[in-house]
């Protein structure tokens, strides 16, 4: 078992030396492991289970650094400055920067319910406002032929690259945390009123998303390829060879046609979040080819209209029947609160902002680095991804050479992939480990509850059990053969009527409930990715289990009940 002593002494990725100064920063740093930090819980987060690049790092520097942060200190939150990470080989550990001293925090919370309501009150405006600064400078930056700019102009393109990326997560995390505020006050009302939080859930949902627009999209493709005929293409071809087998005759030049009016709209999309590692559809098409295969292998399409519907109606049902066990002064104060939390509507922002933010924000600074790596002429076309922001930039402004680092290079490469590989491995939660968490944020979030809690102990102490518990995050009750998947890179692997069982699950990820019978998740609250999705698509679904991907083994044959928030491994695989 691997512990944070490990880390400690590792040092890290061939070749570099973090600098003081060199990662932007509000109130603490993105850096490696030290002794000081064995006194502090840190949790493995769910989001790169693939592990990050040395370029990928600016993700933590950005993203989850400076924008948490950043917007924690603009609200303010009142018991956190936002999130601080440690990294462990190429795997990312966080932490809350707490806020200690009594009086500062009610300060702070006097600030946030002073700034709250204007906020709510002009979420749609706000939104609206965000969304359309994001397009400007997502269209000033796509519309740029990287290969005609000159030395100069590239690396002036780099460093706009990379401010937009780091402003789009200050507006990701500007809109989260009020909205997530405003719907914990909503819960705690719920609570006390006598309704738990798989119930609150129901009230948010059935709302559509950009998110869910795509995946219909996705659909459409599919049915296409059907009516022009071309379904035992797709099934009998391998992904990789579809684009020339469909450019063979004349239906399948129609559908690339089709294909691309889609990409056009929708390919600017990563298969995870914010990662600069990761291609959009657009420049590696294949997850899209493989995803409408595999819906043209279901004898039973999903159907969105019928799933849409049903989340509606399941909606309005529990809205009805909360508000028939109230009493009139009751009913006032949940209302109040219900139109409140529809209006800013965190579920829905929490997919939607996902097309406009997560999944493209890092192709800018992808672009420039493979542009950067076609002229130094590197030995790999992605070898710019091993390389660290100042050292990226100090080669794109002609402060150092490519000579010699080609072999830095290959030496990062094999560091990644040895802690690529070793991710299972890795520890849920390293340092100071508390008996419960109180943090909303980690609950509502990530999954990190006293069942999660209890059960990552108890694997750690050797128990083994048949009979997952978690929360129950979607309802339904659903048995299948186990798909561990670690990546959505991996998606390809799952069959309709197959339980997928994975650490979370992310934007990207959201095809596959088209096709699956359940989904189980290490990690993940009730407003995590797998939740909201799982309740949207009606796939049974049971989050925060804390060790589902270490004790349920490919081909298991498993039931997932999400009205107990339980799974059970029914047999082994053979």
């Amino acid at each position: 078992m691997l512990s944070i002593e490990d880390f400690i002494t590792d040092e890290w990725y061939p070749g570099f030396a973090p600098s003081f100064g060199h990662s932007p920063y509000i109130v603490e740093p993105f850096r490696s492991f030290t002794a000081a930090d064995k006194d502090r819980f840190w949790f493995l987060d769910f989001h790169w289970a693939r592990g990050l690049t040395p370029l990928g790092m600016i993700w933590n520097e950005d993203g989850y650094s400076w924008g948490t942060q950043w917007a924690a200190e603009q609200m303010p939150l009142p018991q956190g400055r936002g999130m601080t990470q440690r990294i462990a080989g190429t795997h990312t550990y966080a932490a809350v920067v707490p806020v200690r001293n009594k009086r500062e925090i009610a300060a702070r919370d006097k600030r946030m319910r002073a700034y709250l309501p204007s906020f709510l009150d002009r979420f749609d405006l706000i939104w609206r406002q965000r969304r359309s600064e994001i397009e400007i400078g997502w269209q000033s930056l796509r519309s740029r032929d990287v290969s005609v700019l000159s030395d100069d102009e590239l690396a002036a393109m780099l460093v706009e690259a990379r401010t937009y990326y780091r402003r789009l997560f200050e507006i990701h995390f500007e809109m989260m945390y009020p909205l997530l505020a405003n719907y914990l006050g909503f819960r705690g009302v719920c609570r006390e009123l006598g309704f738990d939080a798989a119930t609150v859930a129901k009230f948010l949902q059935g709302y559509e998303t950009k998110i869910s627009e795509t995946d219909r999209a996705l659909w459409q493709l599919a049915a296409e390829a059907r009516s022009g005929g071309l379904e035992m293409t797709f099934l009998t071809t391998a992904p990789e060879s579809l684009q020339a087998g469909l450019d063979g005759d004349g239906a399948g030049r129609a559908w690339l046609t089709r294909l691309a009016a889609f990409l056009e709209t929708y390919g600017d999309r990563t298969a995870g979040t914010a990662d600069v590692a990761l291609p959009s559809w657009n420049e590696d098409p294949i997850p899209v080819l493989s995803t409408v295969a595999e819906f043209l292998r279901q004898d039973h399409p999903h159907d969105f209209d019928a799933a849409h519907s049903a989340a509606v109606e399941e909606r309005e049902t529990a809205i009805d029947e909360a508000r028939g066990r109230l009493t009139r002064r009751e009913q006032q104060v949940f209302d109040a609160g219900l139109i409140s939390v529809q209006h800013a509507n965190f579920p829905w922002w929490q997919d939607d902002h996902n097309y406009y933010i997560d999944l493209r924000a890092s192709l800018p600074v992808r672009w420039v680095a493979l542009e950067l790596a076609e002229r130094l002429g590197t030995d790999r076309p992605d070898d710019t991804m091993f390389l660290f922001w100042p050292e990226l930039l100090d080669l794109a402004e002609h402060q150092r050479g490519y000579y010699g680092m080609s072999k830095t290079v290959r030496a990062r490469r094999e560091y990644f992939d040895h802690w690529h590989d070793r991710r299972s491995d890795m520890p849920k939660m390293l340092g100071a480990i508390p008996e419960a968490i109180d943090d909303p944020l980690l609950i509502e979030i990530y999954g990190l509850d006293r069942g999660y809690m209890q059960a990552v102990r108890a694997e750690a102490a050797g128990v083994r059990v048949a009979t997952l518990h978690g929360i129950p995050a979607a309802r339904g009750i659903a048995r299948g053969r186990a798909r561990v998947i670690r990546e959505a890179g991996d998606l390809d692997k799952i069959s309709a009527g197959d339980i997928l069982v994975c650490e979370s699950t992310s934007a990207s990820w959201t095809p596959a409930f088209s096709w699956i019978a359940g989904c189980v998740c290490d990690s993940g609250g009730t407003l995590s990715h797998a939740a909201i999705v799982g309740r949207e698509y009606g796939v049974p679904t049971v989050t925060a289990c804390g060790v589902a991907t270490s004790s349920i083994r490919d081909g298991d044959d498993v039931q997932v009940d999400g009205v107990s928030g339980t799974v059970t491994i029914l047999k082994g695989m053979p």
